[in-house]
């Protein structure tokens, strides 16, 4: 029997659009984090670090790249594989993830700025001066905590590994 629960429990109410992400930050209390990234494919390595950011605080923010920014980060003409709203509603419909927002911008500079993280969570695969908005999240008192990798587990591998007719 099809579960009765609704609209309540559709992963669409999650996706936000900077301006209503700033009203629900401002409106949320408790710690707020964020991480950010393409999530072209899901796989395991993207689930455990956002499991893994969502025990950092009270709500996990995951802000998306849209389409036009995945390409300009140069990850292949194919890339990315699922579009911007695809992509977001699988993130939306994870347990850990509270929000989801897409950006355009090059990096997620002026969205964490926006949005004011108490955390801010990037894989470990990121040395600490390289993550962005880290500065800023610090100066107002924040933590940038650096999640261990799933090993073995990229978008990258996977592809190349299904395109082997290896998955």
């Amino acid at each position: 029997m099809p579960h009765s629960g609704g609209a309540r429990f559709a992963p669409d109410r999650k996706i936000l659009d900077r301006e209503a992400a700033v009203r629900w930050r401002r409106a949320m209390r408790g710690v707020v984090v964020f991480t950010n990234g393409v999530f072209d494919v899901l796989h395991r390595g993207h689930v455990a670090l956002l499991a893994a950011a969502r025990t950092e605080g009270d709500a996990l923010v995951v802000g998306v790249n849209t389409d036009a920014s995945a390409r300009r980060l140069g990850k292949g003409p194919d890339r990315p594989i699922n579009g911007e709203r695809d992509r977001a509603f699988v993130l939306a419909g994870l347990e850990s993830v509270d929000v989801v927002v897409l950006f355009d911008g090059d990096t997620p500079r002026e969205l964490i700025a926006a949005l004011e993280p108490d955390v801010l969570v990037k894989g470990a695969d990121y040395a600490p001066d390289a993550v962005v908005g880290a500065d800023l999240v610090t100066r107002r008192g924040g933590r940038v905590v650096r999640v261990p990798l799933e090993e073995g587990y990229s978008t990258t591998n996977f592809i190349a590994k299904a395109q082997r007719g290896q998955t």
